[in-house]
């Protein structure tokens, strides 16, 4: 949740932080706001997008800014306080002499706050931030060091925090200082930026070092120093960002959405690639760190997950349980660690997080760990803090994700949630022959994803058919209930929809007394063992008057009597047909999104990383 980014070095400030903010923007948009260091200190926020910010920034008067070289930015999300120009950050002290960006939540933000009233401070905004830049006054005025007050002022912190100060009297400074909440300082030549994502940097520097919770960085123009809480100095390597500017540019497409459904031909191939082996029929999971021991001695897998990763977990439990044969719980990461969950030997945990940095997720696989059990990442960031933590892991390399709505992160994750089933059974009931056959469809997969893209126009016909509808039904069974979670998810976010998903037999136990002619409802039904009865629930759909929108396997003209619309996929093995039907669900939500005239890419109230709990 919300974006840091802050410059020290010879270039102006401004353009950089600005353009940075832009990059980090799926990160927060409620407001924005810059604090810029010289001989003086500029401070400029507003409520609204970034956008309002710089056009305010360009047409206010506000003289020659382009001649700072230090300065800090920030866009939020907000936590306390509604979005406004008073709440927007910076915050600053009593004198305005110091500015603070923060991401986090400071949790004893009260306490401290009537300490600073006792003893003098003034307190403008509704925020907890605010008492940060007051307590490093309070201890920057005992000894004229912005290193010193800001060590001090965090050991008084409870909660969580990454954090950018300036302060007028040190310009060409930053002090950034991290517990919970991401930042990576960025090398450059004669210059250093921080940020909260490395979008904001790998433009100027694919040079980084990422900071760990607990660590201060001390950060001019051509240097930097990092510190643990007590002012012991602790080298770090810097690390290469292996991806590049094109990543996090649409490329012509008109919203980033859009561009990662089409990239998902790529990216599951990235996801399986050097791992699936053909020849073998076996499946290569270095960085899983397990012996032979541990993945012999597997008894029950526990997936911990939020929101659409969650929801690729269920897959996950699906395909382990029936080609694995092993028990698998899946637990949303929020009530994990207050549940006093039980966890044994042989129990094998995988946290799913498409940043690494979800903070719901991060203290359940802290939690799990201090029960002595194998926790295993599945992640998308190198770097991230959930990989740096696990105990092994697997990247779903699917690249930089910009759009809020997740989507070809989605099909990376459940790429690799079939990677695992398919080791993992072959050291039970599966044999060389049947791996080998999977593994060879697994290959045919992103081609077939590809033919369902060309789909992309039909789809939005019939989106445009039902984008006045106030409430849509997905059902499904089997692998393809979680899709319709998935489906229901994706249209809720992004188009303010009503929009739930089902068991397709649950349908009779409560839904059913929604359906009406108002009423669509989406089916996931390709040809498998279970498509009778989910024929028999589109029969009581039908019957009662609901608009039924149909993924069907190929061929399959039978079903068009229950149907209004078709949308058919290529026939598969049933381990792959979530791969395959969701991509019709994902075009849907879009382009009804784009046709009620929603912002895809930033949806109300949402942000891409959820860093806060």
């Amino acid at each position: 949740m919300c974006g840091i980014v802050g410059y020290v070095g010879e270039r102006e400030a401004i353009g950089i932080i600005i353009n940075g903010l832009k990059r980090l923007e799926y990160r927060g948009y409620d407001s924005a706001g810059i604090a810029l260091v010289g001989d003086d200190i500029f401070i400029h926020k507003k409520n609204g997008k970034i956008s309002v910010l710089e056009d305010s920034l360009e047409n206010g008067g506000h003289g020659d800014i382009r001649r700072y070289h230090t300065g800090i930015g920030h866009t939020r999300w907000a936590t306390h306080g509604v979005p406004s120009d008073c709440n927007a950050h910076p915050h600053t002290d009593c004198n305005d002499e110091i500015a603070v960006v923060h991401n986090g939540i400071i949790e004893n933000f009260a306490v401290i706050k009537q300490m600073l009233i006792h003893k003098g401070h003034v307190l403008k905004s509704e925020t907890d931030t605010e008492v940060i830049a007051h307590l490093i006054e309070y201890y920057y005025g005992k000894n004229n060091d912005l290193l010193d007050a800001v060590m001090k002022a965090v050991s008084k912190l409870e909660g969580t925090y990454g954090m950018c100060v300036v302060s007028k009297r040190e310009p060409g400074r930053v002090i950034a200082a991290r517990n919970g909440s991401p930042l990576i300082l960025g090398a450059g030549d004669n210059e250093m930026i921080i940020a909260s994502d490395a979008s904001a940097i790998v433009e100027h520097t694919n040079k980084v070092i990422y900071l760990e919770d607990g660590e201060i960085l001390d950060v001019t123009g051509n240097s930097f120093k990092i510190y643990d809480l007590n002012l012991k100095k602790i080298e770090k390597r810097i690390e290469d960002i292996d991806w590049d500017i094109k990543s996090i540019e649409k490329m012509g497409y008109d919203h980033f959405m859009l561009k990662e459904i089409f990239e998902q031909p790529e990216t599951i191939r990235n996801a399986f690639r050097g791992r699936a082996v053909r020849d073998t029929g076996t499946i290569r999971l270095d960085g899983l760190r397990l012996s032979e021991e541990e993945l012999n001695g597997i008894q029950r897998v526990i997936i911990i997950a939020c929101g659409t990763s969650w929801h690729a977990g269920l897959i996950g439990e699906y395909l382990i349980e029936e080609y694995a044969r092993i028990p698998v719980e899946v637990e949303y990461a929020s009530e994990f660690r207050y549940r006093k969950p039980i966890l044994k030997k042989g129990d094998l945990v995988f946290v799913i997080s498409q940043s690494g940095e979800t903070a719901d997720t991060l203290s359940a696989l802290r939690e799990a760990r201090s029960k002595g059990v194998k926790v295993l990442g599945i992640t998308n960031v190198v770097g991230s803090t959930i990989a740096r933590e696990s105990d092994g892991g697997i990247y779903i390399h699917a690249g930089p994700e910009i759009g809020v709505a997740s989507t070809k992160a989605f099909t990376s994750q459940v790429t690799v949630l079939i990677l695992i089933t398919l080791m993992l059974a072959r050291r039970r009931d599966m044999n060389a022959d049947e791996a080998r056959v999977c593994i060879e469809q697994l290959h045919e997969i992103p081609d077939q994803v590809n033919q369902l893209l060309r789909s992309d126009d039909y789809i939005r016909g019939i989106a445009d058919i039902y984008k006045d509808k106030k409430n849509f039904l997905y059902l499904g069974r089997g692998v393809n209930f979680p899709v319709a979670l998935e489906g229901a998810l994706k249209l809720k976010e992004i188009s303010y929809i009503h929009a739930e998903g089902y068991p397709a037999a649950e349908m009779k136990h409560g839904p059913i007394a929604l359906i009406d002619e108002n009423m669509p409802v989406v089916f996931i039904a390709p040809k498998d063992i279970i498509y009778d009865k989910i024929i028999s629930n589109m029969e009581e759909v039908k019957a009662r008057g609901g608009r039924i929108i149909v993924i069907a396997t190929a061929g399959d003209t039978a079903i068009k009597r229950y149907s209004e619309h078709i949308i058919y996929v290529p026939e598969v093995k049933k381990i792959f047909t979530p791969l395959l039907t969701v991509i019709p669900l994902q075009l849907l939500a879009y382009h009804i999104a784009v046709l009620r005239g929603c912002d895809v890419d930033q949806p109300r109230n949402l942000a891409k990383s959820v860093t806060v709990e």
